[in-house]
């Protein structure tokens, strides 16, 4: 489950995102969440049977204040609940890393999202080899990489392929596999939506090319994959629950039910085992 630490106020012009400079998108703005709304924010991912809770927040990267106020919630979070934590704040500095690591975050997330070919149509504000220095400098603080990708963002067939591979040389544990869910406001507002079928074919791909890795589905799976979904369970092995950043979600009850249906058992707490 994610929850939406910052919200808006970022500087970067990334072409997808509801929250950059660029977006005219009507969204709530607001500064990094107090402790005790992390915490209820941990206590809801509990409720909702989610194994890892996202903490995500929007800008370049944190300042020191807003990195203080990340690493006193999750010390409290991994002392009163068996939730894995992952972190997804940006680029780091080294120093910020191991901050995070120190404090008990197992995994942080920072998305290649699209092919270094591809990435200076998306943004340029930042780089493609800025997000692998930041995805390395997690892994050599010792926690676990996380790194995927947002299809439907001009990419061809050939780069998604391409995509795929730089993740495995990566070595990214965890990779989220997002559809563009075209925002009105944002530069790729006009762009269309995923296939049902091409979205299938993609997280296949990922799972044959990363064959011992999580395949998460993400953001924009409802809107892509329809009434295909329950299939992406098949290739993948893990689904967010509950809203993204600045969308709604699928009803937590109805991604309970096609796990269910689907014969699978959700992991629960493995902390605590």
């Amino acid at each position: 489950m994610i929850i939406n630490a910052k919200s808006g106020l970022c500087p970067e012009d990334c072409g997808y995102c509801s929250q950059s400079i660029v977006s005219t998108a009507p969204i709530r703005k607001y500064t990094m969440l107090d402790k005790e709304t992390l915490l209820a924010g941990a206590r809801e991912a509990m409720e909702r049977k989610a194994g890892t809770y996202c903490i995500v927040a929007s800008g370049k990267g944190p300042t020191d204040k807003e990195l203080d106020q990340v690493v006193e919630a999750v010390k409290e979070i991994r002392r009163t609940m068996p939730l894995k934590i992952c972190a997804c704040l940006g680029i780091l500095k080294d120093e910020q890393a191991e901050r995070l690591a120190e404090a008990g975050v197992h995994r942080y997330n920072h998305n290649l999202n699209t092919s270094k070919a591809n990435y200076p149509s998306i943004t340029t504000t930042h780089t493609y080899d800025q997000r692998v220095e930041t995805v390395q400098k997690a892994k050599r603080s010792g926690m676990s990489p996380c790194s995927g990708v947002i299809i439907g963002m001009g990419e061809t067939n050939r780069e998604i392929v391409e995509m795929a591979y730089a993740l495995r040389e990566l070595d990214a544990d965890s990779i989220p596999i997002n559809f563009l869910n075209a925002i009105p406001g944002t530069p790729l507002e006009k762009a269309g939506r995923t296939p049902p079928m091409k979205a299938l074919k993609v997280l296949a791909l990922f799972r044959f090319i990363c064959p011992t890795k999580e395949i998460r589905v993400a953001g924009g799976r409802e809107v892509n994959l329809r009434s295909l979904q329950p299939l992406a369970l098949y290739a993948a092995n893990s689904l967010f629950v509950g809203d993204y950043l600045t969308t709604e979600g699928q009803d937590v009850q109805a991604d309970h039910a096609i796990i269910e249906d689907l014969g699978f058992e959700i992991e629960l707490n493995a902390l605590s085992s």
